[in-house]
């Protein structure tokens, strides 16, 4: 029998990422994703999903010191990305940097377990550097040089907006991006998986994740949920909103989960940290919105929000624009994406699903004029 989508099919076993979508559990490597959340930094994350174990300090500043190594990008890419128009999705930009960025990488046609940590270590760090350098440059701004001394997610708003940020701020920031560095073999990854599962380099499966990730059903929700409480205008407003989408059978975005039938993990986190920063920031607007068409959807229609809806109004918060939100996704999933590609050279096998032929029955070519 087949399963539309996939849905409930296991293709393969991994160690990476535990979901449980009844309970609404998630862990990295059997840390459950509150505490990476209230305890970790992006850094030791991606270290984690990498070798399966947190970094002991000297590991953590050697990882620190590569990342930081492989942040400035070449002048020939900074002026690749002058190129680009303003309205430019900027994936397409990520997508088309990195191929460039692996024509000159040293370690390009080795697949050595050590090769391939090597080129996910440069990974992370670069496409951090092409989002922050585009976001910056499209808008007429010169570059900003990264600062070594800041955590990769300083860094990245250093690079978007020309300023470093405060602790508290650059800490929302690493915090969704240790929320998002991984979630198993969603299409982004699957995808990642597939290519690398063919023996093509690191460099292709990454631009492979990246055009999955840039369809709307999976890593533009968040823009799109911003772009629906920009449109609704204030709280007041919502419950009309919501109650008319529903009855139209719209799909409201940021709502319900394939995998969660109950709150994501996620979003109780995001949510949180949306609330506090709303409040530092003397704006609440977006938050009181977000829970409110929460709070209705799941009354009316048992809907929860996802790991996307309290992002968006975290990233507004943080200044970034709506545009630019899908990038942010890539910047942290590059470190799921390179782990299970490093899993999947461990034990490879040829990914090769079957379909389920429902076409016509057998039949006899005719000439031409006799059709």
């Amino acid at each position: 029998m087949t399963k539309k989508g996939l849905e409930g099919v296991i293709a393969l076993d991994s160690s990476i990422c535990f979901i449980d979508g009844k309970e609404g559990k998630l862990a990295y490597r059997g840390y459950p994703i509150e505490d990476l959340a209230e305890n970790s930094t992006f850094e030791e994350t991606a270290y984690l999903l990498w070798h399966g174990e947190l970094p002991q300090k000297g590991q953590l500043e050697v990882l620190s010191d590569d990342l930081a190594k492989a942040r400035a990008l070449p002048a020939a890419l900074i002026d690749l990305i002058r190129t680009y128009p303003k309205g430019v999705p900027p994936l397409d930009v990520v997508r088309t940097v990195i191929s460039l960025i692996a024509r000159d990488d040293p370690d390009l046609t080795d697949n050595s377990p050590e090769a391939n940590l090597r080129k996910a270590t440069r990974l992370v760090s670069q496409i951090g550097s092409v989002v922050g350098n585009y976001a910056r440059i499209r808008d007429g701004n010169d570059p900003v040089e990264p600062d070594p001394e800041l955590s990769h997610s300083a860094n990245l708003i250093l690079l978007m907006t020309g300023e470093a940020p405060d602790e508290e701020t650059a800490r929302v920031l690493d915090v969704a991006l240790i929320l998002h560095a991984d979630h198993g073999l969603n299409a982004s990854t699957f995808a990642a998986r597939v290519t690398t599962a063919t023996l093509s380099d690191i460099h292709s499966a990454v631009i492979s994740a990246i055009g999955t990730l840039k369809g709307p059903l999976h890593g533009g929700a968040n823009r799109r949920v911003m772009e629906t409480l920009i449109s609704i205008g204030d709280v007041a407003g919502v419950e009309e909103y919501v109650k008319a989408a529903l009855a139209r059978k719209e799909k409201i975005m940021g709502l319900g989960h394939r995998v969660y039938k109950t709150l994501d993990p996620r979003a109780a986190i995001l949510k949180k940290m949306a609330r506090n920063l709303g409040e530092k920031l003397g704006e609440t607007k977006w938050i009181d919105m977000s829970e409110k068409l929460a709070e209705i959807a799941l009354e009316e229609k048992g809907l929860y929000p996802n790991v996307d809806f309290y992002s968006a109004s975290a990233y507004y918060s943080l200044k970034i624009p709506t545009d630019i939100y899908p990038a942010i996704f890539a910047v942290s999933r590059v470190a799921g994406w390179t782990a299970h590609m490093m899993e999947q050279n461990s034990d490879n096998r040829l990914i090769r699903p079957l379909a389920r032929y429902v076409g016509p029955d057998p039949r006899s070519y005719a000439a031409i004029d006799q059709r």
